[in-house]
Parts: structure tokens; sequence; C-alpha cells
């Protein structure tokens, strides 16, 4: 009988909860995989963008749905799309990898030399861009770059520091995209303008209906003054003629040059009115449709050239 000990057995490695709702992180290359399909729509193009073969990105999203037990790709029409949860996942992902990819770059090699990306209407844009010299004057340790657009930036990706938009009624930025802060910069009057010449060759304008006797400028479609002529009491109009332009710059260019009367928001119009470029046509009672919000992501909420930015801008719209 032999006295030889049985060899010793390694211990088994501890056990891993994966089903949902367990602690844990999914496998990284799962949520790159994820993230890479989710920015370019397509797993041959995520296989692209991460250098693998593309059977590797779909093996790697099954097994992160596996992980969370929740279908996050659509596969039923060709490419694949992601599914509501698959979107809503996404972006808290994807600003997570940025996260991580930021300081990484910031511990590695810090740019200083970065601008603070600002994206804005065109028409706000307008307004902002002769009194940024004032700003960098206060602040000359970094740079602006502003980007005039109607679309609203991807934050997760970088595209933008922070977003400064108009949002009508009461709504607010948080209650529209995911992991973000906001603080409203200004709520101001609408208001009519038109300019001197016009209004010296028009019959005096006493009440709101008198506007319907001149020619109107409408910003992309006749909304804004339908509203606003409902709102000083006369009936629901269900259309109104005059130019359609798109853009709030191209619609006060258009009333400087007499072409007609305008709606604009009394923050905008600052600079026309002292220099008598424009008049504003004080009829009806005051109007206001909703308010500009400063937006960027909550984790940069306080960072320092983002704080400076966004108490200038309330100090320069509260002037």
């Amino acid at each position: 009988m032999s006295t030889t000990e049985p060899p010793e057995v390694a211990a088994p490695p501890p056990f891993v909860d994966a089903r949902p709702g367990a602690r844990g992180t999914p496998p990284f290359a799962a949520l790159r995989a994820f993230d890479a399909f989710g920015r370019t729509g397509s797993m041959r193009r995520a296989a692209r963008d991460l250098g693998i073969d593309h059977a590797a990105v779909s093996r790697h999203v099954r097994a992160l749905e596996t992980w969370v037990g929740v279908l996050l790709v659509e596969r039923s029409q060709a490419g694949g799309r992601l599914t509501v949860h698959g979107e809503r996942y996404h972006r808290r992902v994807s600003a997570a990898l940025h996260e991580i990819q930021t300081a990484t770059a910031n511990i590695m090699e810090p740019d200083v030399s970065a601008p603070l990306k600002i994206w804005c209407p065109s028409g706000f844009a307008s307004w902002l861009a002769p009194r940024l010299g004032r700003f960098r004057q206060d602040n000359p340790d970094f740079d602006v770059e502003v980007q005039p657009t109607e679309a609203r930036p991807d934050f997760a990706s970088g595209e933008a520091d922070a977003d400064i938009r108009f949002l009508l009624g009461r709504r607010r930025p948080e209650r529209m995209f995911s992991g973000v802060k906001s603080v409203e910069l200004a709520r101001p009057d609408v208001i009519a303008v038109a300019s001197p010449e016009l209004l010296a060759a028009s019959c005096p304008i006493l009440e709101p209906t008198d506007l319907l006797g001149l020619p109107l400028l409408h910003k992309k479609d006749d909304t804004q003054w339908r509203a606003w002529l409902a709102d000083q009491g006369l009936p629901r109009m269900h259309h109104l003629p005059g130019l359609r332009l798109w853009y709030t710059t191209m619609t006060l260019e258009a009333a400087r040059s007499g072409q007609g009367v305008a709606l604009s928001n009394a923050a905008l119009l600052r600079d026309d009115l002292a220099a008598g470029r424009l008049v504003q046509i004080d009829v009806g009672r005051p109007i206001t449709s909703g308010a500009y919000f400063f937006t960027t992501r909550t984790d940069r909420w306080l960072s320092p050239p983002l704080v400076r930015l966004r108490r200038w801008l309330q100090q320069a719209l509260a002037d």
C-alpha cells in the first residue's frame, strides 16, 4: 500500500456572477466592440475601426448581450441597428470610454492648447462673435472655438465642450439628454422689429393686427408669427404670407434691408436697436417663448474654463 500523498489540487477560480444586476463590469473588449458598432452603425466598419475581424465584433456584442441580459442590437435589418435599450446603454458606455480616453491623454500629455469648443445657433453666434474679444482679454490662457449650427453635439464623443441652445417653453436639456447639466442664461422677450425706412413709409402701427398690413419675415415657416399673434389675442391663423428664411441671421438681415418685419428675441437685437439699424415695434404685451441654456457634460460642469465662460455669458446677457 503506497504512502505517497495525492497531488495537491488547485482551488477552482472564484465564481463570477454574470447574471443581470450582478456586480461587476462586462469584459472591456465587449464594451469597446459595442461602442464601435454604435458609433459606426456596422459590424464591418466597427471591425475596421478596431483593427479586428468583423466576426469578432459580432461575438463580443453577443457576449455583452448575454452579460446584461438585454437585446442591444436588432439584427433583422441589413447591418443591424441599436435597439431602444441599446441606444440608451450606448450613450452611457460611449461617455465612459471617452472619459477614460480623455483621462489617459491628459495624464500622458496634457493638451493645454486645445480650444474650448462651443456649439450654438447662428443667431447667437452672431451676437457672441463681437463680444469674444472682451472675454479673451480676461481669459488669455485658453482659446474658444465657436461652431454655428442647428444640430446638437454628441458630448460623449467630444464634439463640443458646451452647447448654447434656445428651448421653447419650460423645457430643459436634462429632460432631453442624459449625462448633462445646464443653466438658464436668459429668458428674453420676443419682439417685432423693422428698419426705420420701412416704418417711415408705412401707416402707423398701433395694434398687433396692424402688423398684418406689412410684409412678414419668417424663420423656416410661419409658426413663430402665428403663435406670437395668437398670444396677442388675435384669432389663430392657418397661414401667413412672407419670406421664409432658414436662419435668424438671414431673417434679421432681410429686416435691416427693409424687406419686412421680423420676430426675434431682445437679447440678440441689442446691437441693432442701439445702432438704429432696427426699430422695435412696441405693440401688444411682452411675450416670452423660451430661454437660452448653457449645457455641458455633468462631469465637466466644474471645469474652470467652462465655469468662467458660463459666468461671463450670464453677465453679458444680463447687461
